[in-house]
């Protein structure tokens, strides 16, 4: 009887996604920082007309707001590889960035078409590799050991395949991953950054592991990487060999004896291909600290707007749900949520505003606020949480959106 295949498990990450996306439509800017972040793309972006109604192409580059230009509290969502070698990552604050590399072009994040760019490399992977298990937005991984050429080279040969699909359809480039398992994969596809491919087999690991700082690894957070060294534990070598039992003294029975795993490479977890939400959310940061009152015109459409992307999501994605929530977040970070439960599923806008600003007025607005999100739990998929709420029609009368729109705290 032939051995079993050995598992391989590939993880693939887009590189740059966002910036990619935005470089394949505006090549002018390729080879030069770029930084995507700040408010959503929409008209007046530019703040001129005529340049705004050029091809995307043919805009010159005097015409592309800079990042030293930009004032507010705005994140960085990606950074080209540019951008990236003066420090620039995702998640870090515009004007942090802006001290970095000040000449940096700015431009406004366009998620709908970053949504169309990932449905299609997404496809692309599952005519060649049908397992996957969706990561977000720019990332998945993939059960390479049952594929044709799965196994072949340790994968190479299907992960090469794979990117050269990818990059033929979209002209985007990727990194891969194949590794023993998903633990493995992630940090490997890290290694060949960008448009590369990293094949690690079985034992290369503790020589490919060990030298790696234990941070590296995800599900060891900050918090947890500042414990392990003042316990003298700075790398993956040395997680390794820490006895079980001191780990397990130090961090809890669960994760301890997960810490010693992983320091070994050992990462058991199956590939999830279906996951449903449980909850579906939009929120925004304001480029400046807003007030109920004094930017009430501006709040009740930033609000209406959260309401109708919320909405949008769970019908795209054919969800409904019943518990609808705020979050407001105080120029402290101090954050205030309030949620309600009505007696059906739903996915309309007017409703979840309805129900969402009934939550608004059970927070004290008096303060200005720096974040404001509309959430909605409790989700089930259309057709299950319309047969749920006709069974309890005949026993509680439904809840509905008011005819009549209800006045919030920031309604004209």
């Amino acid at each position: 009887m032939p051995a079993p295949p050995i598992r391989r498990i590939a993880h693939l990450d887009m590189d740059a996604f966002f910036a990619s996306v935005e470089l394949l439509r505006q090549p002018q800017l390729k080879g030069l920082p770029v930084v995507v972040g700040g408010r959503s793309r929409s008209a007046g972006w530019l703040g001129n007309a005529a340049l705004e109604a050029l091809p995307a192409h043919a805009i010159p580059l005097e015409a592309f707001a800079r990042l030293h230009s930009y004032t507010g509290r705005g994140v960085i969502t990606t950074a080209t590889y540019e951008a990236r070698q003066f420090g620039i990552g995702s998640a870090m604050g515009m004007m942090k960035a802006a001290k970095l590399c000040p000449d940096a072009y700015l431009l406004p994040a366009d998620f709908e078409q970053y949504r169309a760019y990932s449905r299609r490399f997404k496809a692309i992977i599952a005519q060649h590799a049908p397992a996957i298990e969706d990561r977000g937005i720019d990332e998945v991984y993939i059960d390479f050991t049952d594929v044709p050429d799965g196994q072949e080279e340790g994968g190479l040969l299907l992960a090469q395949r794979i990117q050269r699909a990818i990059y033929a359809d979209t002209g985007l480039t990727c990194s891969i991953g194949v590794a023993p398992n998903k633990l493995l994969a992630k940090l490997a596809s890290e290694w060949h950054k960008p448009n590369g491919i990293f094949i690690l087999m079985p034992d290369q690991v503790t020589e490919k592991l060990w030298p790696l700082p234990c941070k590296k690894v995800n599900g060891i957070g900050p918090k947890t990487n500042d414990k392990l060294l003042t316990l003298g534990i700075h790398t993956l070598h040395d997680l390794a060999h820490t006895p079980e039992q001191e780990l397990i003294d130090a961090f809890g029975s669960t994760y301890g004896a997960w810490l010693h795993r992983i320091a070994w490479g050992q990462d058991e977890r199956a590939l999830v291909m279906e996951s449903a939400p449980v909850s579906m959310s939009r929120e925004t940061t304001f480029e400046r600290d807003l007030h109920a009152k004094a930017d009430k015109a501006e709040l009740s459409d930033i609000f209406t707007h959260l309401c109708q992307r919320v909405a949008a999501d769970l019908q795209r994605k054919g969800y409904a749900g019943r518990t609808i929530g705020v979050k407001i977040r105080f120029p402290d970070f101090r954050s205030a949520t309030r949620a309600i439960s009505i007696n059906h599923h739903t996915q309309d806008a007017a409703t979840i505003r309805q129900i969402a600003g009934q939550c608004l007025k059970r927070i004290d607005l008096q303060r200005r606020f720096r974040l404001l999100g509309v959430k909605v739990d409790n989700l089930l998929p259309l057709e299950e949480a319309q047969d749920v709420d006709s069974k309890l029609l005949s026993q509680t009368k439904p809840h509905h959106a008011c005819a009549a729109q209800l006045s919030l705290p920031f309604d004209e």
